[in-house]
């Protein structure tokens, strides 16, 4: 048996692969530059002095996460001039109490304005706020503060030469983990299709996780792409590329069982196949994550699971129903089913094994899309500032999130003047600047992290500091905190919240002999920052079924656009998939952004949710309508030999249409007309294919029988989308 993990276990907290993880070589490579820079400058300078570079260098290691190279030295060179300018402005500014709270509130204005250049920004975001908020504690004069940018500057240049060069030698080595990690979940979204097959689940419950694990899939598969297929020269490239292909390759197949859960449950709720369906998705799970594992240790992966006897089980199955098929009982529907399943899973078994292969063979080139353009696959990055520009309106949900911020952190100095141990108040407003998020959902377990984190971690540093206080153990515990830091920010924000606690206050021990009376102040500011935060939550709120009329369009005008594309490849109109695979992309960013918006929406107060169930129907119908699409495919693969091309593609011209004309309806329900496909283009095109084929094709009952439930399933978009439309403008 192959080696395997305990589902649903977020893999890079599991001990045997943490730390072949890049999460933690991001922890080491940020610990080692972070320290290796103050170190170094200690050892021509003062402590002050360290810190100042080294406090550069902490803000230049937050933008230090995996990227292609040309977009990682854009990255973080922005995050050293943009904080070092930040640095220098509020340092002059620190002397003149209205200055600075004039500027702190426009930065941090301007700075969470940054997020509309989307999710990479907002590290950048952080940095700005994070250096805002130390910077606003030196009085220096302006020969010092121009000192102290310098110095920042210096241990900014120096972290960025750092990171790009440990980058650069492990380029590849990124690109591993990062497929890994696609890969460890692709087998949790498995996972989880395997309850399907589990009568005690609820589907509808089932389809709920299901959405929930599609959005996690969708944005692991995207970092992979934006590292593998931007940059792919060698032969070590070809072999990540080839393995990332088969993995994409394989999802689809994997939703093409999507589509008949229903049909199992009712004709085959006390058969041993149901069991044995499932236990044939475990196994495939563990099969996946053994060559996710064998990525991460850099190693060629073999299959070691064994199907055998699950498939046996289901072929006796399959026997039986012939049986009573034959003795004239009514289960011919059940025998279509489960003998439609066995099929699908037994190619994706297949294609299990081609992705062991693909981590075994050796090629000198890339051949996969040599010479096709592959930028609608990746993350673009346009940093304009006409995008910035245009969310200067009230109804952006960027710009009102960014008055929250400066109305917060105006708040929180109005707070900080009134405390006795004013030189500590910046903690309140640090508080406030990690708390308070876009969303209300994300402020809500940022809260709760940053509370929890910080109680435990002033616990740890109190203990440290009263039955450990001695400078080794004192470094030793720094060391760790700097590591652990980065490491979880991304995996349990909670942890990183215990490290900078420990971090920060352990090195106020060190820099300016702290004492307990420091951590009581840390936890009080905690505290008052957490509540100003929460209260501001609600201030020119943006909440998540606001976005929902826009969202749902995007879908069904990205649903319409895949339909087209398959339906040319279907047709025999189109011999190459590549605009099938960029269309099936666009579709699967909008349902994941949607699936995102209504996880949040549940996060929300209860006042504040509209249409939930039809937004999680509306999410799966569409997702049925790709996974009949996929099972289409391989139903006329499966069944090419003497296939009547002539009829069938009049059969798919007319389902195009109907297709076609449900999308459209739903759109124009929404206030966008866009045109039906034609169905006189589709048969006349149809004509010119020569006849050829047999009658009595065996594949026309599977054909027809998908086409039928793509049509339901289209008609059942119709209505949900109506639904949701309903109930969002009655709110």
């Amino acid at each position: 048996m192959s080696e395997s993990l305990p589902p649903l276990l977020h893999y890079a907290l599991s001990p045997r692969t943490f730390f072949h993880s890049h999460y933690f070589h991001l922890g080491l490579r940020f610990g080692a530059g972070l320290i290796g820079i103050i170190w170094a400058t200690l050892a021509f300078a003062d402590m002050t002095t360290a810190m100042s570079v080294g406090i550069g260098a902490l803000c230049t290691a937050l933008m230090d996460m995996p990227s292609p190279l040309r977009h990682k030295l854009n990255e973080m060179l922005a995050s050293v001039l943009l904080c070092s300018l930040v640095t220098l402005v509020v340092s002059l500014c620190a002397p003149y109490f209205w200055l600075l709270t004039t500027v702190l509130v426009l930065l941090s204005f301007f700075a969470s304005m940054m997020i509309v250049y989307g999710k990479k920004s907002m590290p950048l975001q952080l940095a700005t706020l994070f250096i805002m908020t130390m910077s606003m504690e030196h009085h220096l004069t302006p020969l010092q503060a121009l000192a102290h940018a310098g110095l920042f500057t210096l241990g900014g240049i120096a972290y960025l030469a750092y990171a790009m060069g440990i980058a650069w030698l492990l380029r590849h080595r990124i690109k591993q983990q990062v497929l890994a990690e696609a890969l460890f979940e692709l087998a949790a979204y498995i996972d989880t299709k395997a309850d399907f097959y589990d009568t005690r689940y609820n589907l509808t419950e089932q389809f709920n996780k299901l959405v929930r694990q599609q959005a996690a899939l969708a944005d692991k598969q995207q970092a992979s792409r934006d590292l593998i297929l931007r940059a792919h020269q060698n032969r070590k490239d070809a072999i990540v590329v080839q393995i990332h292909v088969c993995m994409l390759d394989l999802y689809e197949q994997i939703l093409s069982t999507h589509t008949d859960y229903a049909q199992l449950r009712v004709h085959l709720a006390d058969s041993p196949a149901l069991e044995a369906l499932r236990g044939l998705a475990f196994k495939c799970a563990r099969d996946i994550e053994s060559v996710a594992y064998a990525v991460t240790r850099k190693k060629a992966s073999f299959q070691a699971i064994s199907y055998e006897p699950e498939l046996a089980a289901i072929e006796a199955e399959l026997a039986e129903l012939m049986r009573r098929v034959a003795a004239g009982k009514p289960a011919q529907e059940a025998l279509a089913v489960l003998r439609a399943q066995r099929n699908k899973v037994r190619a994706i078994i297949n294609m299990v094994g081609e992705l062991h292969g693909a981590s075994q063979k050796a090629y000198d080139s890339t051949p996969y899309w040599q010479d096709a353009d592959m930028q609608p696959f990746l993350s673009q990055q346009k940093y304009e500032i006409g995008v910035l520009l245009s969310h200067f309106r009230m109804d952006s949900p960027v710009f009102r999130f960014s008055l929250r911020v400066a109305m917060a952190i105006a708040c929180g100095l109005a707070i900080g003047t009134l405390l006795p141990y004013s030189a500590h108040s910046y903690w309140i407003i640090l508080t406030i600047v990690i708390i308070l998020r876009p969303s209300f959902s994300m402020t809500v377990q940022r809260r709760s992290d940053r509370i929890v984190g910080t109680v435990i971690g002033c616990v740890i540093t109190a203990a440290i500091l009263l039955f450990f206080n001695h400078p080794a153990v004192i470094l030793t515990a720094l060391v760790l905190a700097t590591i652990a830091t980065p490491t979880f920010v991304y995996l349990r924000y909670r942890y990183t919240a215990i490290a900078v606690s420990i971090m920060i206050l352990l090195q106020m021990n060190l820099a300016a002999g702290g004492n307990l009376h420091t951590i009581t102040e840390r936890l009080v500011d905690t505290f008052i920052g957490a509540a100003v935060a929460t209260v501001f939550s609600f201030v020119l709120a943006s909440w998540e079924y606001q976005s929902l009329p826009k969202l749902i369009q995007q879908v069904l005008v990205a649903n319409g656009r895949y339909m087209e594309a398959a339906f040319e490849l279907l047709q025999g109109k189109c011999r190459n998939d590549f605009p099938y695979r960029i269309q099936r992309k666009g579709l699967m960013d909008a349902l994941a952004m949607l699936s995102a918006a209504m996880v949040r929406m549940l996060d929300e107060p209860a006042s504040k949710r509209r249409a939930v169930e039809d937004i999680n129907l509306f999410i799966v119908q569409n997702y049925l309508l790709v996974a009949h699409v996929a099972a289409l495919r391989a139903i006329l693969r499966r069944h090419v030999k003497d296939i009547p091309a002539r009829e069938v593609n009049r059969m798919l011209a007319a389902s195009h249409v109907q297709v076609g004309r449900a999308l459209a309806d739903a759109l124009a329900r929404h206030g966008v007309k866009v045109p039906v496909p034609s169905l006189e283009e589709d048969l006349a095109w149809s004509e010119t294919i020569a006849p050829a084929g047999s009658v009595d094709w065996p594949g026309w009952p599977v054909v027809q029988r998908r086409v039928r439930l793509l049509h339901a399933d289209a008609e059942k978009i119709l209505v949900h989308s109506e639904a949701i439309e309903r109930n969002v403008m009655q709110a």
